[in-house]
Parts: C-alpha cells; sequence; structure tokens
C-alpha cells in the first residue's frame, strides 16, 4: 500500500535508464537481479574506468542502480568500486558526501537529471582511486590494526573501553584472520601490512563472511544497510590513517 504522491518506477524504465547511461557514457550493463523476493531491484553497469594498485591489484568502476517496489528504498545511482580478486564492492563516497544520486518515490524520475549529478559523481573515480593508493603506500603496525578493527567493527573510539569489542569477538577475529593473510588477495603486495590490507578485509567479511540469514539479506544488508554503513565507516577511519 502507497500514498498517493507516490511514483511508480517499473523494471522496464531502469532498464531502459541503464541503457541510455550506456549509450551517453560508454558503460557496459553487466548483470541485473533482484532482492527480497523481488521488493528490490538492482543492475549493475560497468564503467570502463579500472586501476591497478601495486602489485597488480586491479579494481573496476561500476555504477549500481537500484529501486523497490515497496518504497523500503529510494532509487538510488552509486558510483561503486569491485576487488577484483575478491569481488569486493565499495561504494565511492568521499568525505565531502558527494556520492549516490537518490531518487525519492515521492518525486518524478528525472533521468536527465540523474545523468548529470552522475557526471560529478563517476568524475571522483580518479580522486577516489588516488586515496586508495595511498592506503595501499600506508604501512600498519600490529597495534594500529587492531585500533581500526575496534573501531570500525565495534564502533569503539579510543577513549571505550577495550571490553565492547568482545559483544562482536566473532566477527572481530574473523576480519583479523582475513587481515592477516586468509583473506582473498590478503597477500597481495598492495594489501599486505596497508590501510589498503585493513580496509579490503572490513569489506570481505561484510561481502562473503558476515552472518545473514541468507545470501540475499547479505547482499541488501551490503549494499544498503547495516554493511553498508560498516563499509563507510571503514572507509573513513582508513582515510584517517593517511590523513
Amino acid at each position: 500500500m502507497v500514498g498517493s504522491r507516490y511514483q511508480i518506477v517499473q523494471p522496464r524504465e531502469v532498464l531502459e535508464f541503464y541503457r541510455d547511461l550506456t549509450e551517453v557514457a560508454g558503460y557496459e550493463l553487466e548483470t541485473a537481479g533482484v532482492l527480497k523476493a523481488g521488493r528490490k531491484f538492482w543492475a549493475l553497469a560497468r564503467t570502463g574506468k579500472s586501476a591497478a594498485l601495486k602489485g597488480n591489484d586491479v579494481v573496476n568502476g561500476y555504477l549500481l542502480l537500484a529501486t523497490s517496489c515497496d518504497g523500503t528504498l529510494a532509487t538510488v545511482a552509486m558510483p561503486t568500486t569491485v576487488r577484483v580478486v575478491c569481488n569486493n564492492t565499495l561504494t565511492i563516497a568521499l568525505r565531502d558526501g558527494v556520492g549516490a544520486v537518490k531518487v525519492p518515490h515521492s518525486t518524478t524520475f528525472d533521468a536527465q537529471a540523474v545523468k548529470r549529478q552522475l557526471g560529478v559523481a563517476v568524475g571522483q573515480w580518479d580522486s577516489f582511486m588516488y586515496r586508495m593508493k595511498t592506503l595501499a603506500e600506508r604501512k600498519v603496525k600490529t597495534h594500529e590494526a587492531m585500533n581500526y578493527f575496534l573501531k570500525v567493527i565495534c564502533n569503539a573510539d579510543s577513549h571505550t573501553d577495550l571490553s565492547v569489542g568482545l559483544t562482536n569477538e566473532r566477527a572481530l577475529k574473523k576480519v583479523q584472520m582475513l587481515y592477516e593473510g586468509h583473506g582473498r588477495g590478503a597477500e597481495m603486495h598492495a594489501a599486505k601490512d596497508t590501510a589498503w590490507g585493513l580496509l579490503c578485509a572490513v569489506t570481505e567479511f561484510v561481502d562473503h563472511e558476515k552472518q545473514a540469514r541468507s545470501q540475499d539479506n547479505r547482499l541488501d544488508s551490503a549494499w544498503f544497510g547495516q554493511g553498508a554503513v560498516i563499509k563507510q565507516r571503514a572507509l573513513d577511519h582508513a582515510l584517517q590513517l593517511v590523513a
């Protein structure tokens, strides 16, 4: 049940919008699907942007477009990176807040306006990847790694009693294991003992390891829910290490 102001966006419109983007910007629609038994639908388009961190750790640029039929999600377009070695995703959202483009269902979906806003967002690719390269150059000591994971996974700051971390002990141990060589790509030159490695351990945990009732729920969380919040926190704290 929706209100009279609710603007319906049909799956066909979303895919047509993607097709337009593909033609205008040279993007390539790669995959599409649904979540929550069809209540949300999404598509990923490859932007053609790609960068390699030291030791050939390749990151590709994508655009994630999603909308919902039940009003739980605005129509959203998010520039996203995918790390090839482990398929981890990370939304390109820098501190100035220009990242995802959101169109609430109470307003009409204006494809042209979204394309203009996306021009700004996708334009951040070079700046974003420059920062990721600085993360790969930043060597991390053992105590820094522990502090980082406490802040990101347990949302604890340096003034918090470390026992706060025990509530998320399983998650904390898992992320540390991923960072210390068990994660896909953890031994690569760019990730080993670096701030980039810290960030990748968290994104892999959220995308592939975090407890969830189903793969569907995990993906929904990683892109739009609590998992997305954790990944953004991981990015923010990683960037603080190179500030």
